[in-house]
């Protein structure tokens, strides 16, 4: 099937841009049977169902010469649950729509809504928003939908997933009765099927996504790790791939903001996307992506909607998403125009037979591969280094000068070896991963108890999760004021607002009276014993989490909070003890 049905400017347009035959969605939408319907579409990301939608409301907007019918009021609007999905979709629709001569507005939060206002005051064709944005112009005055003529909602579950309902229905309630009505959604739950009967009739149900599914350009993988393990499969398989862009799907902004710190202190070029971001932040974070400054994003599922970044090849599910759509959802971020593609979804123990039930059910082809070892990431930078080290390269004679100054101070030996430290030296080092089985995980935790603290008093300090408690910066403070090392303290847990840990009995005296001389009088942070009279130690809160340091680390790390504040929370994983 070509594009010869579609009028002669988007025609035109596709074929400028490369297109050389539709998607099936897009296909499906052009089809003689759609024509003039309302439509229930479900496509996968990356199926191409924005041009998808464009084309089937063409139509309505264009008159019998193909170029847009002149109109003040919009003729067409596209609702999307996200500013940069929003964006996109403008994106697009202007490259699409524009030998037709059509004017579109875009409506978003976190944009200059009175130039918004005149923009629409001055007549637009399309207009292209996000619900809440939508809803107050439409309040306002300034976005009048009496000459509607179709409306599309884009990723409608995510929409009512965030809570858009309200906003949604007063957005439909204000247009047309005549108008089509298009509905593209990745799943269909309850809350989807009774929006569509409240305003659609008669409407074509239209799915892609089992075809999407035989989509050969993603390769799925699993790994089955130790709880306690998450954050090192994480860092282990970011080596292991060295991919040139990375996307790290977490449940939370809190998961988010923790996966983030530690992955920027480890040295990974990372930025972070969800909730709690600011527009510019966003935009800023998604531009360094696209300059090669970042490489790693680690986002929420909402904050990753509209993303679309050529150079992603890597996946990581660093939590489990709900089901297979999300997952697949997830995943359609890699894979596109063409190139290969990899997903990984990194499964506690645990979950393993929830996770293989899931993936049996959503029919996705999965292999189940071991979580990389050091070994093996230091195998694949041999690898890469002899590699890059062979290539073909163009020297000036500025640079062999100064090879030839080396060569005769060192060995061919040394020269290399220097070479081979440089390149390792700037690359985040992998972490040993426990084996993936309750029986090693349990094996680890009794590893973790450590000789010396089998007599211990428990401290506390007045700082938990609520002020971004974590063992990163709490660790060198208790060193710091309680003139300890490292090793000499035990078992950290961190509660919503108060921290406990452990130090020998031995040297609980000294420490209390390090802690009371370093003590100053605007010295917000408090230590004091936490122990019952009978000599046990008091049972940390429930939903706190147990932390064991390390011993100490020969690269060094910092004594303060990682950079940009302490990191909170963390992703979920049973238990988070940890050495």
């Amino acid at each position: 099937m070509t594009f010869e049905s579609l009028p002669a400017p988007l025609a035109g347009a596709l074929a400028e841009r490369g297109y050389e035959a539709p998607t099936p969605v897009q296909a499906a939408v052009i089809e003689p049977d759609a024509a003039g319907r309302d439509l229930i579409v479900s496509a996968r990301t990356g199926s191409g169902k924005t041009v998808a939608f464009g084309m089937a409301m063409a139509a309505e907007l264009l008159g019998e010469d193909d170029r847009i019918i002149p109109s003040r009021e919009p003729h067409a609007l596209v609702i999307a649950p996200t500013r940069e999905l929003a964006l996109q979709v403008s994106r697009e629709l202007i490259w699409l729509y524009g030998p037709t001569g059509a004017r579109i507005v875009t409506c978003v939060g976190g944009m200059d809504a009175s130039k918004e206002r005149r923009n629409l005051n001055h007549g637009a064709h399309i207009v292209v928003g996000t619900p809440g944005r939508l809803r107050d112009h439409l309040e306002r005055g300034a976005l009048e939908l009496s000459a509607l003529k179709v409306a599309v909602l884009d990723e409608a579950d995510e929409m009512l997933d965030m809570g858009f309902r309200e906003d949604l229905e007063e957005i439909l309630d204000g247009t047309p009765e005549g108008r089509r009505t298009l509905l593209f959604s990745a799943t269909m739950p309850k809350p989807i099927v009774a929006l569509a009967k409240r305003y659609q009739k008669d409407a074509l149900r239209i799915s892609t996504v089992e075809e999407d599914r035989g989509h050969g350009d993603i390769s799925y993988q699993a790994v089955a790790v130790s709880p306690s393990d998450i954050e090192h499969a994480v860092i282990n398989l970011l080596r292991l791939y060295e991919a040139e862009t990375a996307i790290l799907f977490c449940a939370t902004r809190d998961n988010v903001r923790h996966l983030h710190a530690s992955l920027v202190e480890r040295g990974f070029a990372a930025v972070a996307l969800s909730g709690e971001h600011s527009q510019n932040e966003r935009n800023a974070a998604l531009q360094a992506l696209r300059d090669r400054r970042a490489r790693v994003c680690v986002a929420t599922d909402v904050a990753a909607r509209g993303i679309d970044l050529p150079s992603l090849s890597l996946v990581i599910h660093v939590e489990l998403p709900r089901d297979g759509e999300t997952l697949q959802h997830r995943s359609g971020r890699t894979g596109r125009a063409g190139k290969k593609g990899t997903a990984v979804l990194i499964v506690p123990y645990q979950r393993r037979r929830w996770a293989e039930s899931m993936l049996r059910n959503a029919k996705i082809p999965v292999e189940w591969v071991p979580a990389p070892t050091p070994e093996d990431v230091r195998a694949k930078d041999r690898d890469r280094l002899l590699t890059q080290l062979l290539a073909p390269v163009e020297v000036e004679d500025e640079d062999r000068a100064l090879a030839e100054k080396v060569i005769a101070e060192k060995s061919p030996e040394d020269i290399a070896a220097a070479l081979v430290r440089a390149y390792r030296a700037a690359m985040p080092a992998p972490e040993e991963i426990v084996a993936a089985t309750p029986e090693a995980h349990r094996a680890a935790q009794r590893e973790k108890h450590r000789p010396g603290f089998d007599d211990v008093v428990w401290f506390r300090m007045n700082l938990g999760r609520r002020q971004n408690a974590d063992p990163r910066w709490i660790l060198p403070l208790i060193c710091r004021r309680g003139n300890l090392t490292k090793n000499d303290v035990g078992a950290i847990r961190i509660g919503p607002n108060e921290t406990a840990f452990q130090v020998p009995r031995a040297l609980a005296n000294k420490f209390m009276s390090a802690v009371q001389k370093t003590a100053t009088a605007d010295d917000d942070v408090m230590i004091e014993v936490s122990e019952q009279p009978s000599g046990n130690p008091v049972r940390p809160p429930a939903g706190t989490r147990q932390y064991a340091p390390r011993p100490t680390n020969p690269r060094g790390r910092g004594d303060g909070p990682p950079r940009g504040g302490p990191a909170r929370g963390g992703p979920r994983r049973g238990s988070t003890e940890r050495r």
